[in-house]
């Protein structure tokens, strides 16, 4: 999908066209899109397709007046990992600011009208660094929303260990793995860039860029908390699942020794010789009493040593 925006009059509208000061936002794009776009922006083909690699690495490229940035944005999805990161690509030369990704991030939703403050489509350097602070909130808002679910996630373990909480936790551990791992790869482009020897900016932009390090740095944070929290409840869990299943061979241990005592006098009264009480109308109640007796003193037994 390609969209083309334009700030005019400190509003950011869609374009027909592409004209000098315009943002391009390709979302998963044909062949055609491309071709089309390097043709006129005057962008080299590479730098549009690297960024469509959902194995791409976060780094920046110059070459010919032409800066790509990749970075990992973060994404939900329905699948068993709800939380995954994806490359978001950012081309600029000196007439255009292009952004490419391989699924819709909202960047439209985000930025287009007027819902950015100080936003304009020419102001690349400004734009790019929005783009990272977007991002970079998104990233927090989605730590969030994960330390929530792990809340919730040990309020249901607590009740009930089943697999599927267990699964869960295991999912959200993952996610935590890979926003660690895309934060760590996006502060080192935004250090890059800081060093200002890649892209111009000014005194306020530098200011901006220092501010998103610091949210970035802040959601690392956040992420290694979390991650250690998520782990360490998994051993914990994993500790209690394996106490309560030795709880419950312990005590299905002793209920077959209490069960055997019956079987045992039985078969002693059951043999082809004589025997007490073998001649008396009362020895079956006997018998019964007798087993009975002796169950209750082999569990009395057990349970003092703790055993049942």
């Amino acid at each position: 999908m390609l969209t083309i925006f334009q700030t005019v009059n400190d509003t950011t509208v869609k374009i027909d066209t592409l004209e000098e000061g315009a943002w391009v936002n390709l979302v998963n794009p044909t062949e055609e899109e491309i071709q089309l776009i390097a043709q006129q922006a005057g962008i080299y083909t590479d730098f549009l397709k690297y960024p469509l690699d959902d194995e791409e690495i976060p780094r920046v490229e110059a070459e010919d007046e032409q800066l790509m940035i990749i970075i990992n944005v973060p994404i939900k999805r329905k699948e068993d990992v709800i939380y995954d990161t994806i490359p978001l690509g950012i081309v600029i030369n000196d007439d255009y600011v292009i952004t490419i990704c391989l699924e819709d991030i909202n960047l439209e939703q985000d930025f287009a009208g007027n819902k950015m403050k100080s936003m304009a489509t020419f102001k690349k350097t400004r734009f790019v660094f929005q783009l990272f602070q977007k991002q970079t909130s998104l990233y927090l808002k989605y730590l969030r929303e994960i330390n929530r679910q792990n809340e919730q996630i040990e309020r249901e373990l607590h009740k009930s260990m089943r697999n599927k909480e267990l699964i869960n936790l295991l999912n959200m551990e993952k996610s935590l793995v890979y926003f660690t791992t895309s934060l760590r790869a996006n502060e080192k482009v935004m250090q890059r860039l800081l060093r200002g020897k890649t892209l111009k900016m000014y005194e306020e932009d530098s200011d901006l860029l220092e501010d998103i390090l610091i949210e970035n740095r802040q959601a690392i944070e956040m992420a290694d908390i979390y991650s250690n929290i998520s782990s360490g409840t998994m051993d914990a869990f994993a500790s209690i699942i394996s106490n309560n299943l030795n709880i419950v061979m312990k005590f299905l241990a002793g209920i077959t020794i209490v069960l055997s005592i019956p079987t045992m006098i039985f078969s002693f009264f059951g043999m082809n010789v004589p025997l007490p009480l073998e001649s008396s109308i009362w020895g079956y109640f006997a018998i019964i009493i007798i087993c009975v007796i002796a169950c209750i003193l082999i569990a009395y037994w057990l349970k003092k040593k703790d055993m049942l």
